[in-house]
């Protein structure tokens, strides 16, 4: 498989592939970019013979050797120039433009020269000198005279270590000779991972990771563990996007300097992704406030200008707990700091890769085999910018009524950048669009799903859907960390346990399972899982009192004074201890009492006074939305709170077999399933 494939691409791309291990040898040795690298063996390495390859490794490690300036090496270098009169070097150049004395200057960042003289037609042909800089082979003089205001250094030639133009009409035809799987592993091995060790799905994943490079305005996050390679492809493969690792950053910085009137880092490149975002932090207020802007529109306001850049933001965090423990807990945006926890910032995503899923970096997963060079991948990632692909869901399908505004952007930006970089042709199939499709509506529903666990009610609608235009066929989506594992279990439980929704003193909905024990005994009642505090005990020992002058209304057999309770109460939401306990710990209590179980995957809701009246549920619609996420089938809702079912969405409420009572009597029958 892998010979057939570099004889293809070889064939195909001639010129424009090179091995990656000859990439990974010379690397070790020179802290310069990939793509730098993998020009230099594209010249003359990008050939299949041993002999020619062996020769062009001792060329480049030869020009690297001599031409390539190492900052602490500058001064010899520029004695050099100096004795030779002029020399040829590797280094990356800057280019600003001097008013006063109307000539452009080059600054050379290794070699430390600030105001190195250029010709003007470099500048022209080459814009990129003026924006963030470009690697060149340069050739520089040295001229010195008495009283001359301009640096004695002067560039005489310049060539861009990148491609300076792109023949994409030649990415469209080499694309047609391949299939789609052939091509995302040519992908994979151009960013120098081994296809061949990767599982069909974090291929997937790996690919997302290079969306914001082809899409204007992308934003995602990748959340995961450390060690899985989330940063490599926006440090290493592009010169087009710039890694921010954690720490500071100021408005000025990223997005506008009022001071000198200039545009900060969005403007200037094509991606800005941020290296460990649990150490984010703004030295202004209005940081996360201008990012959410900008998220959401492309543009910002920052004095009488309102501003538009197409940068699109990446975010790379590592999350340190287990994911099942998370989903069930916690969220999964919580690496985040806290002053971006906020659900308007994260409804700004259009993706969340999951990074767990991943598997972390090992020697194999390297490429040994032929890829395109880099630079030509990243320049032709960059021409795929001006595209959109957007629309392609319409011809073959609609989205479900599930998705929102926001949603419905989100699919469509991440189905257009799967498309860009799987058929930049444009010459796609319904099956191929489907693909793209269902991965981008996971992708946002994982945004979604935890917007749901932060801001509550507002995010309740997250059960994505497509319908096929030919046959109507509506298909939902899932997301795999969700399934499985519901915190209610199918089937009955044991007679004294059961699940009710509350308030924690977290201030926070959770779920709750109270589990009870009874034994031969004189009435006693004891508890656990409490803590300390009193309002919850409290609670439990209204519901036992309650117990003792009532068990006979419910059984004529029982008598409460015969037995010993002990009620255990679980938070698995980790919410903190509940008050509003009463009325289900009386039920539950009931149930261990005549030992019989309440029905399965019921949720019992509303609470008692000391005198036995019923308390209707507070937040009634985002009770019922905790407990159909923790697996809940049946509901028992007290009957003053019907007052509140409009309040419920109908695709919730419809979700369950629901029963209503009227006293907390009423209540235990309804819960053993007798009317």
């Amino acid at each position: 498989m892998s010979d057939s494939l570099d004889e293809l691409l070889n064939k195909t791309f001639p010129g424009k592939v090179v091995r990656k291990d000859l990439t990974k040898l010379v690397k070790e040795g020179a802290n310069v970019p990939v793509y730098v690298l993998e020009y230099l063996l594209g010249m003359y390495c990008a050939s299949d013979d041993e002999e020619t390859i062996r020769e062009g490794m001792n060329t480049v490690k030869r020009v690297l050797a001599e031409n390539y300036v190492r900052p602490d090496e500058a001064e010899k270098v520029k004695s050099k120039i100096r004795e030779r009169g002029s020399y040829k070097i590797i280094d990356k150049v800057t280019v600003k433009l001097n008013e006063k004395r109307n000539v452009y200057e080059a600054l050379l960042s290794n070699l430390g020269v600030k105001d190195a003289e250029i010709p003007d037609h470099y500048v022209r042909e080459f814009e990129k000198l003026l924006v963030g800089g470009i690697w060149c082979i340069i050739s520089i003089q040295f001229y010195h005279e008495e009283g001359q205001k301009g640096s004695p250094f002067i560039i005489s030639d310049l060539k861009p270590i990148q491609m300076p133009n792109m023949d994409m009409e030649e990415v469209y035809q080499g694309r047609k000779a391949f299939t789609e799987e052939q091509w995302i592993d040519v992908l994979m091995r151009s960013t120098g991972m081994e296809p061949t060790t990767l599982n069909p799905r974090v291929k997937w994943h790996m690919l997302a990771r290079m969306i914001p490079l082809v899409e204007n305005n992308f934003n995602v996050c990748e959340l995961g563990p450390r060690g899985t390679g989330k940063s490599h492809i926006y440090k290493e493969i592009s010169p087009n996007s710039i890694l921010i690792s954690g720490g500071q950053t100021t408005v000025a910085n990223l997005f506008y300097n009022m001071g000198r009137r200039t545009v900060g880092l969005v403007g200037l490149w094509d991606v800005v992704a941020f290296d460990e975002v649990a150490g984010i932090t703004f030295k202004d207020k209005d940081g996360v406030q201008i990012m959410k802007d900008y998220m959401a529109s492309g543009s910002f306001a920052r004095g009488k200008d309102a501003v538009s850049a197409y940068a699109s933001m990446v975010f790379v965090g590592n999350i340190n707990q287990p994911v099942d423990t998370l989903v069930k807990t916690s969220h999964l945006l919580s690496p985040f700091p806290e002053a971006m926890i906020d659900s308007a910032f994260f409804d700004r995503f259009h993706a969340y890769i999951p990074g767990w899923e991943i598997p972390k970096m090992r020697p194999e997963f390297f490429t040994n085999q032929y890829g395109l060079i880099v630079d030509y991948l990243a320049e032709f990632m960059r021409e795929m910018r001006k595209q959109t692909f957007g629309d392609a869901i319409d011809r073959f399908f609609k989205l479900g009524n599930n998705l929102n505004q926001r949603d419905t952007i989100a699919v469509r930006r991440t189905v257009s950048g799967l498309l860009k970089l799987l058929y930049p042709h444009g010459e796609y199939d319904k099956e191929a669009v489907r693909r793209c499709l269902e991965y981008a509506l996971e992708a946002r529903r994982r945004v979604k799903e935890q917007l749901k666990k932060i801001g509550g009610m507002e995010f309740f609608d997250v059960h994505f859907s497509y319908i096929d235009q030919e046959t109507l066929e509506e298909r939902w989506i899932t997301v795999p960390e969700q399934g499985g594992g519901k915190l209610i279990p199918e089937g009955p439980l044991k007679p004294g346990v059961l699940h009710s929704v509350a308030t924690g003193t977290s201030g926070h909905l959770g779920l709750y399972r109270l589990e009870t024990q009874v034994t031969a005994g004189n009435g006693k009642l004891t508890t656990s899982g409490l803590g300390s505090n009193s309002a919850a005990k409290e609670a439990v020992k209204v519901a036992f009192d309650f117990l003792k002058a009532n068990l006979s209304r419910i059984s004529g057999h029982a008598k409460a004074g015969d037995h010993d309770f002990h009620l255990h109460a679980v938070e698995l939401h980790n919410t903190g201890a509940a008050r509003a306990m009463t009325l289900a710990s009386f039920v539950a209590f009931c149930s261990g009492a005549l030992g019989k179980p309440i029905q399965s995957q019921m949720v019992v809701l509303g609470d008692m006074s000391l005198g036995g009246s019923v308390v209707p549920v507070e937040n009634l619609a985002e009770c019922l939305q905790v407990a159909f996420d923790a697996g809940a089938k049946r509901i028992l809702i007290p009957m003053s709170s019907a007052a509140d079912i409009p309040t419920i969405p109908a695709e919730l409420f419809t979700k369950f077999q629901t029963s209503f009572f009227s006293d907390p009597v009423d209540a235990v029958f309804k819960a053993f399933g007798v009317d």
